[in-house]
């Protein structure tokens, strides 16, 4: 079992930053897969980025690479997501999420709650 709890979601300005974090509890965190993803409202939830256990391998969704970037410390099981130059189609609800491997089509077995992203125009 895994446990994650999200934080550092908030309103922010066209062209801004945020950095989401996540909280593992529950299981050996270096051995685990961590990604975000995000459910805008009407649309279904999309893969924004993937890290390795060990942190050598990222992954990042076409409509994010280049202005996001995940990263993790295994000493302190958080995962984080810096968003920069972001865009008010960056609104929608982020989710942490863990599973055993990285990248856009794996499984992910456990999930956040969710933090909420809002970027005004």
């Amino acid at each position: 079992q895994v446990q994650l709890v999200e934080s550092g979601g908030g309103l922010v300005q066209a062209g801004g930053s945020l950095r989401l974090s996540c909280a593992a509890s529950g299981r050996t965190f270096s051995g685990v897969a961590m990604a975000w993803f995000r459910q805008a409202p009407g649309k279904e939830r999309e893969f924004v980025a993937g890290i390795s256990g060990g942190g050598g391998w990222t992954f990042y969704s076409d409509s994010v690479r280049g202005r996001f970037t995940i990263s993790r410390d295994n000493a302190k099981n958080l995962v984080y997501l810096q968003m920069n130059s972001l865009k008010p189609e960056d609104t929608a609800v982020y989710y942490c999420a863990a599973g055993e491997v990285a990248g856009p089509r794996s499984t992910y077995d456990y999930w956040g709650q969710g933090t909420q992203v809002t970027v005004s125009s």
